[in-house]
């Protein structure tokens, strides 16, 4: 480029005025208190597993690998039979079908909808002994009360209602027992749908207890669960245990069952000894033929009048390994352990729920 406009390269080019400083205020330090008081902490490195701690976690493993390849189908006997009870039905008559066949639960069916209606426990019928309890005048009008106004009596005696919860029989046999533990349920019912209605159709009922048999039954590793019950301070209750005499009435033991949402009080005698067990299952024995004067009773006369092939009372001691516990549900239908020690005095309580509870959620987060 040329002429009088054009740039000559040897002139230099004026100078920018210089950039002012761009003054950003200093942010204050903000000192906690505890920063004066507690020095820092160096991080520790995770303390490793014993062996028997590392066994332990195997063996856990081990029986939640079985359930998740496991359905529910899978647990159900080669033969049984199911009763279902109408929502429609009287609680009277309800009873009376449970004794004869010797149940404890059975599925509940809305037949105006044709739909699963939940499970009819024995917590129900002590919510009914207790709004009676509570409204001894309505005591007349109890042969006319329906199955259907189950959920009426949990509000009138202020009573959180128990989930219904039910599970497909194909889904995981893992999946059933993470729902039972979150409705604190200790049966879920099997629930299909008809391929030709699309209605639902209820196939079974499994229990915590058939499970934790079908388990020791068919998955060895339940051996390596070596760690005794006194390094397991989670696994079943040692404080703050609801406990009866012989003499203390039938009706304490039934709001102590409410109370603390339990299924059984230990019975002591004078000396703090374990002689015996008040089951929730032994008040349906009581009010069977709708004799709700037998509740008047106290435990001593209560329990003679238990059936015969009542199975006993299951202890165990804090030194027992959770595989001896697992070989023990293995041979016999056992549904609690009474925790004593050597003198047979009552130390706690181990439940289906807790051993269930620690087999599916202990170390899982580490998992």
């Amino acid at each position: 480029m040329s002429g009088p406009d054009a740039a000559d390269p040897s002139t230099p080019a004026p100078e920018k005025p210089p950039a002012k400083d761009v003054v950003i205020p200093q942010q204050p330090a903000i000192v906690a208190p505890r920063t004066f008081l507690e020095p820092a902490r160096p991080i520790m490195p995770p303390t490793p597993l014993s062996a028997i701690d590392r066994e332990q976690m195997e063996g856990l493993r081990s029986i939640r690998a079985f359930l998740k390849v496991r359905t529910s189908y899978d647990v159900l006997p080669l033969s049984y039979r199911l009763i279902m009870l109408d929502t429609a039905l009287l609680v009277s008559k309800s009873l009376k079908i449970l004794n004869q066949n010797g149940i404890v639960s059975a599925p509940l069916w809305d037949s105006k909808t044709s739909t699963f209606a939940g499970l009819l426990t024995t917590s129900d019928y002590i919510n009914v002994i207790q709004y009676y309890w509570q409204n001894p005048d309505a005591l007349a009008q109890v042969d006319q009360f329906r199955l259907d106004s189950l959920r009426d009596v949990e509000k009138a005696i202020g009573v959180m209602p128990i989930e219904t919860v039910s599970i497909h029989p194909e889904r995981p046999l893992y999946d059933a027992c993470r729902k039972m533990l979150a409705s604190r349920a200790r049966r879920i019912p099997l629930v299909d749908i008809d391929d030709e209605t699309r209605r639902h159709m209820v196939v079974s009922v499994i229990t915590q207890y058939r499970i934790l048999k079908f388990v020791a039954v068919n998955v060895k590793e339940t051996q390596k669960l070596r760690k005794p019950l006194r390094e397991l301070p989670d696994v079943g209750t040692y404080a703050n245990l609801a406990t009866a005499t012989m003499e203390t009435p039938v009706m304490d033991v039934i709001h102590m069952l409410v109370k603390k949402n339990i299924s059984s009080v230990p019975i002591l005698d004078k000396d703090g000894t374990v002689v015996n067990v008040f089951e929730a299952v032994d008040i349906l024995t009581l009010i069977k033929e709708g004799a709700y004067d037998d509740l008047k009773l106290n435990v001593g006369e209560a329990l003679l009048k238990r059936s015969e092939d009542f199975p006993g009372i299951y202890t165990c001691s804090v030194h027992d390994q959770l595989g001896t516990i697992y070989d023990t549900i293995r041979k016999s239908r056992v549904h609690r352990f009474i925790i004593v020690d050597e003198h047979r005095k009552l130390k706690g309580v181990l439940t289906l729920s807790d051993i269930l509870d620690y087999t599916l959620l202990e170390g899982e987060v580490d998992e």
